[in-house]
């Protein structure tokens, strides 16, 4: 894992090239290297920043040029000793024993061809001098990200938007429907970017740049046709043996020259893969985390820990446990800077926080269980969809009886959280919609009336925009499949543009790399060859994915109430951000810009403070997107607005 960075045909290249790399040293602090090469009247310039995984020798250092051929790669290859093998059967010899040799070995023979044969993670650049062609690449499922700005004829690319934003001298405009779209989802979909002009290279894809000038993208694997051959799949009976599938996946997620370890939060997917990890790693660390009890008991959370605490009895794991009280209006700048885009999901403290732990013990692997609910319809919001179908064909009379009566009804006390009534007004705020409406409506902040009343009038159009590419992609399929569309539209928007992002961005702030054996090729084959019947049965979500967890896992742990990676939130707005939240309200740069309504914003802070309404992940995403905007607007991504990790 590491960060990579590169100019071609960019003036000044060089210098450039250097400050980009130098922006991404937390990404690999084992070591840099930088690689040049004259291009007619330019020059293509290549930087690296290493996280020493494999090889950890000179051999394994980048850019790796050999024969002609230059290439700077972040990411992993988990079937590269099947790669090896197949190069050396054809007379390839590698020097060292990296995945980065077998990466650019297999460019040399197979050009773009090799793209669909990775299985891994991996964003990367290579350069052919012989013909002067750059072509970047991103993997099949966008774990790994890749910025880029093009200019002219000229390109500039890096692992993280910072380093884009810091070597353009203030250049970069905030695009506001970017931030709209933020606002509406608490992130900013892979299809767009905060700044106008940069854009991220699209999971399964490629982009060549020639020589002449022009640019030519192709696309290696598409996700629509992996569902749509699975949903025949299905059809046929041709049903995938789901355990072999994750336990082969767990197993080649483990290659590595240095100590893994994984999270371990004590629900299904954590626990599953710790258990897998287990076998082939006594004794594997795990990582776990726990709140202040008043905070947890504010907030009305789950005790997740105990869960924990049996899977590592029970599997001989090296369980080590951390209490998050972390000094919140500190994180706040620090997370929103490492994040690179507005991002208003508090998980990303809880990751950066245990990579930051593991770390220090000297760990620089982690399994996550990332990508499990998108795949398998675990989060709520897929079962309370299936039941909102239901819930339609009650009479209006009744469900506006019903409605009438839950919104009198406060979400919070004085000491503590009101979970079930917040569960309720959320199901109701949606459940009566028509599906595409009603499915983004279960996991975005606002419906369309509630976003415009929030922004500048101005910015109406962008709402509409941001809606209509929603619906776009949603129906973009041939599925006949209800709860496989909902994971379908997941796969491709809600787990590349929020969680992958933030993990990768959070895990490699404190210069760890996080693994995530869910979101594997093979997994996802297998996952679109599952019925949603089979994906959610009566009220059981990850129904095929439980049933083949109790092949290792207690069935208390696989059957137990769903776990939540997240924070108190509302205890934190409650305390810790309580004045803040009333200075960005009042006084902030967004308010103060027009771009947000005070009267709006500060209606909604009222009435989460009286309890009647819970606006808590509203307001902290509001919180998010002021300290980027401050930062954006006045140093253009220049430098830290504190002390980075």
């Amino acid at each position: 894992m590491c960060g990579i960075a590169g100019t071609y045909r960019w003036p000044d290249g060089k210098a450039v090239t250097d400050r980009l790399t130098e922006t991404l040293a937390h990404r690999g602090p084992d070591g840099s290297g930088t690689y040049a090469h004259s291009l007619g009247d330019g020059e293509v310039h290549l930087g690296h920043r290493r996280l020493a995984i494999l090889d950890l020798s000179g051999t394994g250092a980048q850019p790796m040029v050999s024969e002609g051929l230059a290439l700077t790669y972040n990411g992993e290859l988990y079937n590269a000793p099947e790669l090896r093998a197949e190069l050396e059967g054809a007379g390839v010899r590698f020097r060292g024993t990296s995945d980065t040799e077998v990466l650019l070995e297999a460019w040399r023979r197979w050009g773009t061809d090799c793209l669909p044969r990775l299985r891994g993670m991996f964003a990367f650049a290579v350069f052919d001098e012989r013909t002067g062609e750059l072509v970047l690449a991103r993997d099949q499922l966008g774990i790994k990200p890749l910025f880029l700005l093009r200019r002219g004829e000229g390109l500039l690319f890096a692992s993280e938007l910072k380093a884009l934003a810091a070597v353009t001298g203030g250049s970069l405009e905030v695009d506001p429907a970017a931030l709209v779209a933020s606002l509406l989802y608490y992130w900013v979909p892979d299809s767009r970017c905060a700044f106008r002009g940069a854009e991220k290279l699209p999971p399964g894809t490629w982009l060549r740049c020639r020589p002449d000038g022009s640019v030519q993208r192709g696309r290696f694997w598409d996700l629509r046709e992996v569902a749509a051959e699975g949903q025949e799949r299905a059809r046929s009976g041709d049903l995938p043996d789901l355990a072999a599938v994750v336990e082969e996946s767990t197993r080649l997620h483990l290659l590595s020259d240095v100590p893994v370890a994984t999270f371990l939060s004590g629900g299904l997917d954590s626990s599953y893969l710790t258990a897998l990890a287990a076998r082939d790693r006594p004794g594997i660390p795990a990582y776990t985390i726990g709140f202040r009890a008043e905070d947890a008991r504010f907030e009305a959370m789950p005790d997740d820990l105990r869960y924990a605490r049996r899977v590592a009895e029970q599997f001989g794991v090296d369980l080590r446990e951390i209490e998050i009280a972390p000094d919140v209006q500190d994180l706040l700048p620090r997370m929103t800077y490492h994040l690179d885009e507005p991002v208003g999901d508090p998980a990303a403290i809880n990751t950066f926080l245990i990579c930051s732990a593991a770390r220090e013990a000297g760990v620089k692997v982690m399994l996550s269980g990332m990508g499990a609910d998108e795949l398998f319809a675990g989060y709520r919001k897929h079962l309370a969809n299936l039941i909102g179908v239901r819930y339609r064909r009650v009479p209006a009379p009744v469900r506006r009886g019903v409605a009438a009566a839950v919104d009198r009804l406060p979400v919070a006390t004085s000491r503590r959280g009101l979970r079930s009534v917040r569960f309720a007004k959320r199901f109701l705020s949606f459940a009566g919609l028509p599906e595409e409406t009603a499915f983004r409506r279960s996991y975005t902040l606002y419906d369309r009336e509630e976003l415009i009343g929030l922004l500048d009038p101005d910015l109406a159009p962008a709402v509409d925009d941001v809606l209509t590419e929603h619906a776009d992609v949603y129906r973009d399929n041939a599925l006949d499949d209800f709860v496989n569309r909902m994971c379908l539209t997941d796969a491709r928007m809600f787990l590349p543009g929020l969680n992958l992002a933030y993990t990768d961005r959070s895990s490699m702030a404190a210069s760890t790399e996080v693994r995530v054996p869910y979101v594997d090729v093979e997994v996802v084959r297998a996952a679109f060859a599952v019925p949603g019947a089979r994906k959610i049965a009566g009220r059981q979500g990850k129904a095929v994915l439980k049933e083949a967890a109790t092949r290792v896992l207690p069935r208390e742990i696989v059957y137990r109430p769903k776990g939540l990676f997240s924070a108190p939130l509302r205890a934190w707005m409650s305390r810790d951000l309580a004045p803040l939240v009333q200075e960005v309200v009042h006084d902030g740069l967004l308010v103060r810009s027009g771009f947000l309504r005070r009267e709006a914003l500060a209606r909604m802070a009222a009435e989460d403070a009286a309890g009647q309404r819970d606006f808590s992940k509203h307001l902290w995403h509001v919180l998010t997107l002021e300290h980027w905007y401050r930062d954006a607007t006045s140093k253009a991504g220049h430098d830290s607005p504190t002390s980075t990790a």
